[in-house]
């Protein structure tokens, strides 16, 4: 019988979000050392458009800096060298689509650029719909829905996790294509406004889109106290919801970030200081069990302990992204 450590160094593995510190080697020595085949690296949240083309342009250098580390991601192949080179393949995203600011044109100049990841909004309202954590969600607006139909004509995967439940309902209907959670759980087994419904969850999977189970501790029950059996709860309650075929993982590691980065993520339009920030441990942790990417090992070896097959193991460590992404990025 194949053990859990063959069948995760045979496997794609996918994380759906990282927010790391970037241009850190020690942050991409522990992904290309803990088997991550590539990641969905966030490189813009409350940033603009100069900002965002000044961070990529940091990445090109970095790219060839870390080159027996890193690598770019741009379409499913470069996926599969990365697994093949022993490398960890860096696909540019967004959590917020603010960088294209009200100019449309700018999604072809940052798809050309590799974005190939854009969630709709970040837990506020911008100018393409609402957030999780909005007053009042009226869903897409106009300049939204352009932006979808554009990102769909683009081959650009659209992520809703922080995005608000109308505004995630109204995205799922009108794009063309498949989208996705990218790191999201269930509000009805953890109820939490960053957690999706299930009515959404359903609706995403009928369309044929992913749900990276969240393993961020903040959102569950029992916050940094949560463990890896718990994040494997999640993990099998979205897959009794929608099967196999549309469960995925998006840990939301911070590796190496500071309070204040997290502090910083909590302000209202990333300026406004917010009056009750979340408690994070400095230096901040992760789920026990489950801290870094060198622990997705036992996520494979928790799974196969539950009795998922060797096929589903594989979809949820990273194949259902691989698929998802196929589906959308040869457009």
């Amino acid at each position: 019988m194949t053990n859990h450590k063959e069948i995760f160094a045979e496997s794609r593995v996918i994380d759906g979000l990282d927010t790391s510190v970037w241009g850190s080697e020690n942050v991409y020595r522990t992904l290309r050392d803990g088997g991550v085949t590539a990641v969905n690296a966030t490189i813009a949240i409350w940033d603009d458009y100069e900002s965002t083309l000044k961070t990529i342009t940091q990445y090109l250098k970095w790219f060839d800096e870390f080159n027996d580390l890193i690598r770019p991601v741009k379409t499913v192949d470069d996926i599969l060298s990365a697994k093949l080179e022993n490398r960890t393949g860096i696909i540019f995203g967004w959590q917020n689509a603010a960088p294209i600011g009200n100019d449309l044109s700018r999604l072809r100049l940052f798809h050309e650029l590799g974005v190939r990841i854009i969630q709709i909004t970040y837990n506020e309202r911008n100018l393409l719909g609402n957030g999780c954590y909005e007053r009042v969600d009226d869903g897409l607006s106009r300049f939204g829905l352009a932006a979808v139909k554009e990102m769909n004509k683009l081959g650009i995967l659209m992520d809703l996790s922080h995005v608000g439940d109308r505004t995630t309902m109204d995205t799922i209907e009108n794009s063309d294509g498949p989208v996705a959670i990218t790191h999201a759980n269930a509000r009805s087994q953890i109820d939490h406004p960053r957690n999706k419904t299930d009515e959404a969850i359903r609706l995403l999977a009928e369309r044929g889109g992913v749900i990276g189970a969240n393993a961020f501790p903040m959102f569950f029950e029992r916050g940094f106290d949560t463990d890896l059996e718990e994040y494997l709860d999640a993990i099998d309650y979205l897959v009794q919801m929608v099967g196999p075929d549309h469960v995925a993982i998006g840990t939301d590691f911070c590796m190496e970030q500071p309070r204040s980065f997290f502090e910083w993520l909590f302000m209202s339009q990333g300026t406004i200081p917010a009056t009750d920030v979340a408690y994070t441990p400095e230096p901040y942790q992760h789920l026990r069990g489950f801290a870094d990417p060198s622990d997705w090992v036992k996520v494979a070896e928790g799974l196969l302990n539950r009795n998922y097959s060797e096929s589903d193991t594989k979809k949820v460590l990273g194949e259902n992204w691989l698929s998802l992404f196929g589906q959308v990025w040869s457009k």
